[in-house]
């Protein structure tokens, strides 16, 4: 899971930041209009937490700018600007939540994995494909009703290629989603690889269908046997 922070401030974006990895949520932090524009046109997120008073521009044309890329990102506004022409502003430009600063880190963790459930999952705690079952929540992979041994980014990396179905993802785009911008310093992307080839390996010992699949020389999807 990764997030796009749009906050100049330093505290406020490094609170968001540290409390939700361990959550296994991954966040860049953009503390400017024009970064945020900038890292918007190069990456894809799950969400974005979008402040509105930003030294260098508007929030409300970071929402504009998502609508004319046809960007899909869930973005939830936290601000300390609100009143009711804010908001309505807010949603009719296409933002899907709004949260009023100061507000507790764990009301914001919350909405916000509600948020990508309800877009990518049709708001279900626990996704199923066939014999797999994820609990979201619980951070648990069953197949069969067998527990797999599996990490933090393996999930990550299944409900990404669940969210994806029938989809071919590059091995940029996986880096990307399981590691972020640092993808970008990488000498190469074998490490995708490698956890395609482990998830794939505990799937299957526990009884799963063969569901990832490999498309040579364009990167990888997952495809209902």
């Amino acid at each position: 899971m990764k997030i796009l922070i749009v906050e100049d401030e330093k505290e406020i974006a490094q609170g968001i930041k540290d409390y939700f990895k361990p959550n296994g949520v991954h966040c860049e932090i953009a503390p400017t209009y024009r970064d945020a524009i900038d890292r918007i046109g190069m990456y894809d997120y799950d969400c974005i937490l979008l402040d509105l008073m930003l030294p260098d521009g508007d929030g409300f044309d970071i929402l504009r700018e998502l609508k004319k890329q046809n960007k899909t990102e869930g973005v939830i506004i936290t601000s300390a600007k609100e009143t009711l022409d804010t908001r309505i502003e807010g949603f009719n430009l296409g933002a899907d939540d709004y949260l009023t600063k100061p507000f507790h880190l764990s009301e914001l963790l919350v909405r916000m994995q509600a948020l990508i459930r309800r877009k990518n999952f049709k708001g279900n705690n626990v996704i199923t494909f066939n014999e797999i079952a994820i609990d979201i929540l619980g951070k648990t992979v069953t197949v069969n009703g067998r527990k797999l041994d599996i990490t933090k980014k393996e999930i990550d990396l299944l409900l990404y290629l669940i969210g994806n179905e029938n989809k071919v993802l590059s091995k940029g785009a996986i880096a990307e989603h399981l590691s972020g911008d640092m993808a970008d310093m990488l000498d190469n992307h074998d490490f995708v690889y490698a956890h395609i080839k482990n998830l794939k390996k505990k799937l299957m010992h526990a009884g799963s269908g063969d569901y990832i699949k490999t498309v040579y020389g364009l990167g990888y999807k997952w495809e209902n046997e």
